[in-house]
């Protein structure tokens, strides 16, 4: 009789706690109660961090690169002060599946000794730890991606973007959560359980890639790698005030990596770093792209990095709403605000026509369930778990036949096409501006709306997800009576939004460039984090 899925979960889960060495446990007596919503600052008072792995795991991964090729810092002082934080981070929000210390810290001082040996780097990111989302394989370790079928099952291969970063220099000690199938903007499953917001444990970290977002956020890690399919690295960033890309598909090598929809590819999932700084990010796209990884990766397009020189007054447009649901009030706020800065620094602002935004978004469901839940139904079968109720339109769902596939195809291209013809009427249009979710964060089990990220994933465009500087105020930030609400989903939003309980919380904002804009938007991005602080 094969095992239960429910005792396969609590193995799981026993695992990781398991594999934290007894003196990085936080004792029951010292764990935060349910009530400190806000664990951000328990890493540093909790007695586990010395001073110097305070000084390290509070560092930028471009300063911690820095300073291991000058010899101030070993790689095995920063990946065990990482590898802390991150145990740390586990017990207070539950943010990893696999636990992967001895490798890390072994391969880190196999690094300080050929760097002893010549006085030379391996690579650009020589000795940085780096964590990693569930579904990129390492051999050894399970990639879940949530399941309970798949959560003892040893990896054989390595996934591309895994060898890439090892040849550059990078250290592995972490996988984090996901939710079941990576299909859902919160990061819960019946394997490994739900991965809470360390801003406000009430609220989500996001998904799909949650338990990143998590651990980036409470400096258990300098830079991780998610993955975004329908905003699965923009939607967690935002809700933990980091930030990142979403790449266009192409850019960064994907093959390898586990997937519950593999052969879906009419739109393409594409992975990308996440970090507490928008330089981070670029240390992660530049090398990967400088790695020339259209040499591995057969679906990565021949385009090496590029300089890029910004106008001095950018050109943007303004997306403010996409006709189905609103932006909760403080998203609006932070919007409205961001633009009024920009205006006054010379921007020049436009307002962008969302006419097809839903029409887009509606081929995104559609996309994602052509199998009628086939590939799902089997993985879920496999160890008799229950579903997800969060995944019910994969569990209902009917399977397409190919006509009709062929028809929802066409229609994507169709709308790409006129979404492109709209941009370029903007003459000199720079970049599109606009929420990333309706949410600062919202209540666990409350995410209803991923619209504003999945349409830049069927269009292929270049997204960012950056922390504005505004945070939610709940004498601000209250739903007007007697608002107009779009559609009975968004009226059921304006009702959930809880500004007493999201008080505080970051607000961040997506920067939208064309396909395959990478290094634009990673400039411009960082010239408005700058503007914004001016």
């Amino acid at each position: 009789m094969p095992e239960q899925w429910g005792d396969i979960s609590a193995k799981a889960k026993q695992k990781v706690l398991d594999d934290i060495p007894s003196e990085w446990k936080i004792p029951s007596e010292k764990l935060p109660s349910g009530d400190v919503l806000d664990v951000t600052d328990f890493p540093a008072q909790s007695g586990i961090l010395s001073q110097q792995d305070l000084d390290i795991t509070d560092s930028f991964a471009v300063d911690i690169v820095a300073k291991i090729a000058k010899g101030e810092w070993t790689s095995e002082d920063v990946t065990r002060a990482f590898c802390k934080r991150a145990a740390i981070a586990h017990q207070l929000v539950n943010c990893l599946t696999v636990i992967m210390f001895d490798d890390g810290i072994e391969r880190a001082k196999q690094l300080d000794a050929e760097f002893k040996r010549t006085g030379k780097v391996t690579g650009p990111l020589h000795g940085l730890p780096i964590s990693l989302k569930d579904n990129f394989n390492v051999p050894g370790y399970p990639s879940s991606v949530g399941f309970c079928s798949w959560a003892t099952e040893p990896m054989q291969t390595e996934s591309t973007i895994v060898k890439t970063l090892r040849d550059l220099g990078a250290v592995f000690y972490v996988k984090t959560n996901v939710p079941t199938a990576m299909m859902i903007p919160e990061s819960v499953n019946n394997t490994y359980g739900r991965t809470l917001n360390p801003l406000n444990r009430k609220t989500t970290s996001g998904g799909s890639s949650g338990g990143e977002s998590a651990l980036v956020c409470l400096k258990g890690s300098p830079l991780g790698v998610g993955t975004d399919i329908g905003g699965s690295v923009r939607i967690p960033s935002a809700c933990t005030g980091i930030f990142t890309i979403k790449p266009s598909h192409g850019r960064f090598p994907q093959t390898g990596a586990r997937s519950a929809l593999a052969g879906q590819e009419a739109v393409a999932s594409v992975n990308s770093g996440m970090a507490r700084s928008i330089a981070d990010v670029r240390l992660y796209a530049k090398n990967v792209v400088d790695s020339a990884p259209w040499l591995r990766d057969h679906n990565c397009i021949e385009i090496p990095w590029r300089s890029v020189e910004l106008k001095a007054k950018p050109k943007i447009a303004v997306f403010r709403d996409d006709g189905y649901i609103q932006p909760t009030p403080p998203v609006s706020r932070a919007l409205e605000e961001t633009v009024a800065k920009l205006k006054a620094k010379g921007y020049e602002i436009v307002e962008w026509d969302n006419t097809c935004h839903l029409e887009i978004y509606q081929i995104v469901g559609k996309l994602f369930v052509a199998d009628g839940g086939k590939s799902l139904e089997k993985i879920v079968q496999a160890s008799e778990e229950p579903w997800r109720p969060e995944l019910k339109m994969y569990q209902d769902a009917t399977e397409l036949g190919v006509h009709e596939l062929w028809q929802i195809q066409a229609h994507r291209t169709a709308l790409a096409k006129q979404y492109l013809e709209r941009w370029a009427a903007v003459e000199g249009l720079d970049a599109i501006l606009g929420p990333v979710t309706p949410y600062a964060s919202p209540k666990h089990g409350e995410f209803r709306h991923v619209g504003y990220t999945a349409v830049f994933n069927v269009l292929d465009y270049s997204s960012s997800s950056f922390p504005t500087g505004v945070y939610v105020d709940k004498e601000k930030d209250v739903v007007p009576d007697g608002l107009k609400t779009h559609s009975d989903l968004d009226a059921q939003t304006q009702r959930e939004y809880d500004p007493v309980l999201s008080h505080g919380l970051p607000v961040s904002l997506q920067l939208t460039g064309r396909r395959l804009q990478e290094e634009k938007i990673l400039a411009l991005t960082e010239k408005i984090i700058e503007d914004l602080k001016a």
